[in-house]
């Protein structure tokens, strides 16, 4: 059963030279488990930590930030997928508000209208891993990890 729900484990990742959206879920349950954005060495610290959960596959955006994650995956002994990001900025403004429904104020103004208000890295993440999947997948909460460690200290607080 471990190794069932290890091989479950799969991740998103919206390369960016300054930040990069990430998200962990289980396939196997249609489900997102973590969402995070962060800056490039942050964000291959948190996918080392996944990786120590049982993650063994990312979904990587193929645009011109891949080719720096492409060996730093490989070196971390990752498989690797690449998907095509062509539209996915756009798309994934769209499945924000499918995920975070807007308010009723908010529902009048025409959709291309819409900005979330907030930075959706994590969110084209999502979409990148869904294009693989071929289904859409479920958040079961709306947090968005912005630093890691989790706590801001890597050898704990300082003195």
């Amino acid at each position: 059963m471990t190794g069932m729900q290890a091989s479950a484990l799969i991740a998103g990742l919206d390369p960016g030279s300054s930040k990069c959206g990430l998200v962990l879920a289980d396939s196997s349950q249609g489900q997102v488990l973590e969402a995070a954005i962060l800056p490039p060495p942050a964000s291959q610290a948190l996918l080392q930590a996944w990786q120590q959960r049982g993650l063994a596959r990312v979904i990587l955006g193929n645009g011109t930030g891949s080719h720096t994650w492409r060996p730093l995956l490989r070196q971390l002994n990752l498989e690797l997928t690449l998907v095509d990001e062509r539209g996915s900025s756009l798309a994934a403004r769209q499945r924000y508000w499918e995920l975070d429904p807007p308010n009723p104020w908010m529902r009048l103004l025409p959709t291309g209208l819409r900005l979330p208000p907030r930075d959706i890295d994590d969110v084209v993440a999502q979409l990148l891993l869904e294009r693989w999947l071929g289904e859409p997948l479920q958040r079961r909460n709306g947090e968005v990890l912005r630093q890691w460690p989790p706590n801001g200290f890597k050898n704990g607080p300082a003195p």
